[in-house]
């Protein structure tokens, strides 16, 4: 198992990783201080929470108003 994760190249996966978690954060932010979304609230939470990547470009893209 050590061996596994010595293979992995954590130069490229690391910010990687970091650019998805801040980008999952300030869809969380976004999210929360909106008062209409397209869509209950509280799914937007969860897309963006449990769709790691995907979740928070669809939040962006399709979740906010713009009214």
């Amino acid at each position: 198992m050590n061996e596994l994760f010595n293979a992995i190249p954590w130069s490229v996966i690391a910010p990687i990783l970091i650019l998805q978690c801040i980008l999952m954060i300030i869809a969380l932010v976004s999210c929360i201080r909106e008062e209409k979304t397209n869509g209950p609230k509280w799914v937007w939470i969860l897309i963006i929470l449990f769709i790691n990547l995907i979740g928070p470009v669809l939040y962006f893209v399709v979740g906010r108003r713009n009214d």
